[in-house]
């Protein structure tokens, strides 16, 4: 029988930091499941092979939605990492931690210990940030997070406009001041991604009481009774396997996958589960609910030549660039996916800025045979999303298969609020764009195009093309009401010995892209497993002797 302390499901942005931090402690045993391959491949590692990835087969869920009512009944792609490293391996490597005030409302909601000053010795402890430590930032930790290593004359004008019509600059807005206007910082070390794997696992993999295990999809959790002993895995090969924990089972799988693998354990709405066959083993409404996201629209500007890094990826050029990027990890290969974001509020009433808008000096197309194309003419793109959007929707079963992907309701465009919201953060794009410096490098818009100008028009503009910017979660939130699905230490309410740790325990979305509070929940829900430290099961102990 196999059996380790703590079993970690889900090798992703939660996942590695978790199986690290348990793992800290040689007495511990960490058995780290991921259910796709190894990450150890060429356009993983370079980040503007993102574009390679978004589609890819193997190394990615390739989830979508149920068609959309409120967009013309299409149906999102929704692109998860599916290796080592998970979503951090295929991600833009956007490193935004979110606004203080963000942590503060989930210490609100009834999660003592998850308020930004609870928080923040986490963040610090988990990053390596390339100008040093203080008081805000971490400078020795595992994860590196680094400036851009080229940034654009564009990027520099986009900030002036958005400063002439009166947003303050921010310097770091992963520092003191998370709202204004300034460049991004990426998980990216000397040219190269270092995703969650990369920074957490990689240096300590040869640990004697760390097992990973790859092509390996847990099924389901097992309990006896109410307590999680273990898990079911189906291999490649279709065999099965029982895997055993002597302490505990944390599912760190992600926001579609947790939700999933709880219910078809026997824990989520007791009358769908009943519907697929599951037997219910305790009926919590809350799992697969408050499915939120950041609602994505995007825009393109055609620019002046010395604007748009385009012609650098077309043509005979995007060799040159290659080369460049493989002699010094330098140029547009080494770049992550925007360079500079402005924190703004769409709402007078919110208390913090609650658009993020972001620019990059490139415009590009995905095509659906995968391909990527960069536009052949100088452009620039600009989107914009709401960061905490009012409209929820559903993850639910569509077979008791665990092969079955669920099906996914996201309800965009479903809330009054969050459309007007998303309208006024086009205007802004719109207005920071038409002021100077910036005005003087764009040529045209181009999308959504000029004829597109009242709120009808930009409504339709909205549910013919917006997008997902791929920040799920909030699945199995956190709390203390008959919704929540975990209490504040991230243990199933229900039932014991069984945990769920990354962004499907969000209370709410924070403000900015997902990864990096990801990352943290992880750093943090292994610090308080240790802590908590609950006894190997007698059983386990047994036969873990003999």
């Amino acid at each position: 029988m196999q059996i380790h302390d703590y079993i970690v499901v889900g090798a992703g942005s939660a996942g590695c930091p978790l199986a690290r931090g348990l793992s800290d402690d040689p007495d511990i045993s960490v058995l780290l499941l991921e259910a796709g391959p190894h990450a150890d491949r060429f356009w993983v590692h370079t980040p503007a092979g993102m574009a390679k990835l978004y589609f890819d087969r193997v190394r990615n869920w390739n989830f979508r939605t149920e068609p959309m009512p409120r967009l013309h009944d299409r149906q999102m792609y929704w692109p998860r990492g599916k290796m080592l490293g998970g979503s951090s391996a295929i991600n833009g490597m956007v490193f935004i931690r979110g606004h203080p005030g963000d942590f503060d409302g989930w210490r609100a909601r009834g999660n003592p210990g998850w308020g930004y000053d609870d928080v923040l010795p986490y963040f610090r402890a988990m990053e390596r940030f390339e100008r040093g430590g203080d008081a805000w930032r971490g400078g020795g930790g595992p994860l590196s997070v680094s400036d851009p290593v080229e940034r654009m004359a564009s990027s520099h004008a986009f900030i002036a406009a958005a400063r002439a019509l009166g947003v303050s600059p921010t310097e770091d807005m992963n520092g003191e001041v998370h709202d204004g206007v300034g460049f991004m910082q990426h998980s990216i070390r000397n040219g190269r991604r270092h995703s969650a794997y990369n920074a957490f696992v990689e240096p300590v993999r040869a640990r004697p009481n760390l097992t990973i295990r790859t092509g390996c999809a847990v099924q389901r959790v097992l309990f006896d009774g109410r307590q999680a002993i273990g898990v079911e895995v189906r291999h490649g090969d279709g065999r099965m396997e029982t895997i055993h924990a002597a302490r505990e089972v944390i599912l760190s799988a992600g926001s579609i996958k947790s939700p999933q693998m709880l219910m078809l354990s026997g824990i989520g709405p007791g009358e769908q589960l009943r519907r697929h066959g599951v037997t219910v083993l305790h009926d919590l409404p809350g799992v697969g609910r408050n499915l939120q996201d950041h609602f994505y629209v995007h825009t393109a500007f055609r620019a002046t030549a010395d604007s748009s890094y385009n012609a650098r990826l077309s043509g005979w050029r995007k060799f040159r660039e290659g080369l460049r990027y493989l002699a010094t990890r330098k140029g547009c290969l080494a770049l992550g996916s925007s360079q500079v974001a402005a924190f703004v509020k769409g709402k007078a009433e919110e208390p913090y800025a609650d658009l993020q808008i972001s620019f990059r000096p490139m415009t590009f197309n995905y095509h659906r045979d995968g391909q990527v194309a960069v536009d052949k003419y100088p452009g620039m793109g600009v989107s914009v999303y709401q960061l905490r959007p009012t409209a929820t929707g559903t993850v639910t079963l569509a077979s008791p298969d665990a092969a079955d992907k669920p099906l996914l309701t996201p309800n965009f465009l479903t809330s009054a609020y969050d459309v007007e919201t998303m309208i006024e953060g086009i205007r802004t794009i719109r207005r920071i764009m038409a002021a100077p410096p910036m005005a003087s490098r764009v040529v045209a818009e181009e999308i959504p195009g000029p004829g597109i100008a009242s709120d009808d028009q930009i409504h339709r503009f909205m549910e013919e093309t917006g997008n997902s910017a791929h920040h799920q979660g909030g699945t199995a939130r956190m709390g203390d009401d008959p919704l929540a699905v975990v209490d504040a230490r991230l243990r199933v309410h229900g039932v014991e010995r069984l945990r769920v740790a990354d962004a499907s325990i969000m209370p709410f979305l924070t403000s900015g892209n997902t990864n990096a509070p990801t990352i943290m929940i992880g750093v943090k829900a292994a610090a308080m497993i240790r802590q908590d430290a609950v006894p190997r099961r007698p059983i386990a102990r047994a036969q873990a002797e003999t």
